[in-house]
């Protein structure tokens, strides 16, 4: 049986990965790193309240074999470039080398579709360089989650994103072909992959976006 480790358990993808990788018998226990406690009670689950600054004195109980990073705000959350781009960035790159130096093996991280480290724009940029610095961790496997719009029920009101995700149920159905990769996905359904590609490992780095996400369901 495996250990895993889930940096992002309070958020939308993060919360129903948890969910999924509790109910998991391959998972003896699952390891979250989050600002406060989600009140869960689980044999399986062991909860370490920390941040970025405070991630390096939790080293010694980051043990596990998975680790999985589902990281991630908004400029509405998080208007400074600064502050944003440690969320983004410099957070899931410290955790998966914390990770990595105590014995972990494979790496799970969301990104986003148009990921670029050379891009123009911010959010795209960010996320570029976020996939460059985890591959260059060298993991054994490495594995990125590019979604488009996300679809689903969050926890908070987001009335303009709740706008978007309705046109998006609408043209869904005409990202055809090559133009599928931007098809939006329901949060709970990234979660599901991501648990779904730990048990399918041979390549040393893959990029899952819709059609390979939707191929894990």
């Amino acid at each position: 049986m495996k250990k895993a480790i889930l940096f992002g358990a309070s958020g939308f993808i993060g919360s129903h990965l948890l969910q999924d990788l509790l109910n998991d018998a391959e998972y003896e226990q699952i390891t979250i790193v989050v600002r406060k406690s989600e009140n869960i009670n689980h044999p399986k689950l062991k909860t370490l309240i920390g941040d970025f600054n405070s991630l390096p004195q939790l080293k010694e109980s980051l043990i596990g074999d998975d680790v999985f990073i589902a990281l991630g705000t908004t400029k509405k959350q998080t208007p400074d470039e600064k502050k944003y781009y440690q969320i983004d960035h410099d957070y899931p790159v410290l955790a998966a080398k914390l990770a990595q130096e105590n014995g972990a093996t494979a790496v799970f991280v969301v990104s986003a579709i148009g990921a670029n480290p050379n891009s123009s724009i911010f959010y795209t940029k960010t996320k570029g360089a976020l996939e460059r610095d985890i591959i260059a961790l060298n993991y054994e496997h490495t594995h990125i989650f590019q979604p488009s719009m996300l679809l689903g029920s969050r926890k908070e009101n987001r009335p303009s994103e709740k706008i978007f995700i309705k046109i998006f149920k609408v043209i869904n159905s005409i990202f055809i072909g090559s133009l599928s990769k931007y098809k939006g996905i329901d949060g709970k359904d990234v979660a599901k992959a991501m648990n779904n590609a730990a048990k399918k490992q041979s390549d040393k780095v893959m990029v899952y976006q819709w059609k390979e996400m939707n191929s894990l369901l």
